[in-house]
């Protein structure tokens, strides 16, 4: 079998049209647990094309989001950077945020366009919207964007439009925002957006995006960070009390009936033999909201934690006839996209510090990965403390632990808000594959070399902490209501009058 790469630099030889260059599809769902989706185990999970993806593609045991929280972790997913060195920290942005992903950082879709690539994203972007949308994908190497600029629990929820009428949030959260926007590259079209009817909106994005890329011959790039399954939950009506696990299950049920419709597009189009398709999460579970907040699987903790249930997510990539199926248990992470793509098409990487790696050897020769080491930051970093914790290989050093209030809730108190922060000396050393849900802390008893496995991570932190440069801070940038997306700039008074009806 040629390689991906030599098949492409025969294509360009032959003078074949630019289309020759593979379509890339990134799937991206919201606080999706590694325990959710059927093929990770969930046991009453209906994902049937995510699970086909798993069956024909490669299936990750071992991969990584850069953060916990939804900012930090898109801007690492797009940059190949960790967020402390883009300054995407502490927390995430609100809709007022004055700051954003900086517009010198070089995103997988910059790098792409480089190439011809004609790219898009759909849903929910969360990387700042800034002074007259200054942030949105449009600005980020994005041809076309159909979404929302932040959380639609930024919305505020209790206003969001439900299916079906009377669905009420889980709890309340009027933050006296405007109501959130949907926006056609950097115009509000809807406000606030009509949740029910939002997805199959995509979905036709989606599958017109592509056959039209495919119809003119252009490689494409499209981008799809779903809103499923974060909270409060909503469906369409074709799959509203569906699923045996109620409104999550019905949020998962859309999002895996969306990758439906995008793999039947590539087919349509002829393109599916030409397309990586690679689908993960953006972080773990929110987990305080009990059965409606995802299920981490035999991981420990969620969301807002540097436990492996906040960041190790689940992870698929699929090309046929270029990916074998199969398991891969190399340590890989969302890092690690932007400079797989980057070598996949021979692209000259961006001249600043990169944290990711070139996983191919991974994905298409079943072969070892580059990266040895995982480094987990909490949702509030500091030059002061550093990393919480390192993985290096088999093993994990937790030199701090926190809980968090997204992770409230789970009998494990470990998890919680009030699990204060902590500090370990020597650090808390567990081996993730005998004990993946990080219960028994190991010591020189258990392990004769204990000694050289924390001298060996404390040189990898050391390294590691030697170079990183902290980015100035985009999110203590602070907010402004005056920058809320509106759509009408002018109105009086505001949030109330940033509305339209339907």
């Amino acid at each position: 079998m040629l390689s991906p790469l030599l098949l492409l630099l025969l294509a360009l030889s032959l003078g074949v049209a630019a289309s020759s260059s593979p379509g890339l599809v990134l799937l991206l769902a919201d606080d999706l647990g590694y325990g959710d989706t059927g093929c990770f185990g969930h046991p009453s999970s209906r994902t049937p094309n995510l699970d086909r993806l798993a069956a024909e593609g490669r299936r990750f045991s071992d991969f990584y989001s850069a953060a916990s929280v939804c900012s930090p972790s898109r801007a690492a997913l797009l940059t190949g950077r960790y967020p402390t060195r883009s300054g995407v920290y502490p927390g995430v942005f609100s809709p007022g945020s004055r700051g954003g992903l900086p517009l010198n950082e070089t995103t997988i879709a910059e790098l792409l366009k480089q190439q011809g690539y004609v790219t898009a994203m759909l849903g929910k972007w969360h990387l700042g919207y800034g002074a007259n949308g200054s942030f949105l994908p449009i600005h980020q190497g994005f041809d076309h964007f159909l979404g929302v600029p932040y959380s639609h629990d930024q919305g505020p929820c209790q206003n969001l439009t439900c299916f079906p009428p009377d669905t009420r949030c889980y709890g309340t959260c009027d933050q006296g925002v405007v109501l959130l926007p949907l926006l056609k590259e950097n115009k509000i079209i809807q406000q606030p957006v009509n949740l029910p009817n939002l997805t199959p909106l995509y979905d036709h994005f989606a599958r017109d995006f592509i056959l039209r890329a495919t119809k003119q011959h252009k490689p494409f790039f499209l981008y799809y960070a779903s809103h499923h399954t974060h909270y409060p939950q909503f469906a369409s009506a074709d799959f509203t009390r569906k699923s045996k696990r109620g409104p999550v299950g019905d949020a998962l049920m859309e999002f895996d009936g969306s990758v439906g419709v995008i793999m039947q597009a590539l087919r349509d189009a002829g393109v599916e033999n030409n397309t990586l398709v690679f689908f993960t999460s953006d972080n773990g579970p929110e987990l305080m909201r009990r059965s409606r907040g995802g299920n981490a699987g035999l991981l420990k903790c969620g969301k807002g934690t540097t436990y492996e249930g906040g960041m190790r997510e689940p992870a698929i990539a699929h090309w046929p006839g270029q990916i074998a199926p199969g398991v891969t248990h190399e340590l890989a992470s969302t890092l690690d996209i932007l400079p797989t793509i980057a070598s996949l098409l021979g692209v000259k990487l961006p001249q600043v510090k990169l944290d990711g790696y070139d996983i191919r050897d991974v994905l298409f020769n079943n072969g070892k990965s580059k990266r040895e080491t995982m480094f987990y930051y909490p949702v509030f970093p500091s030059r002061e403390l550093g990393v919480f914790a390192v993985r290096y290989g088999q093993y994990k050093a937790h030199y701090f632990t926190q809980g968090s209030t997204h992770s409230d809730s789970t009998p494990d108190h470990d998890c919680h808000w009030d699990a204060l922060l902590a500090s370990h000396d020597p650090p808390l050393l567990f081996d993730l594959e005998a004990d993946p849900s990080e219960n028994y802390p190991l010591n020189s008893f258990d392990v004769p070399n204990y000694s050289q496995i924390i001298d060996a991570i404390n040189k990898e932190k050391l390294k590691f902490e030697s170079e990183m440069e902290f980015g100035e801070s985009q999110i203590d940038r602070g907010s402004d209501p005056a920058l809320e997306p509106c759509i009408d700039p002018g109105c009086s008074p505001r949030p109330g009058c940033c509305r339209q009806a339907y």
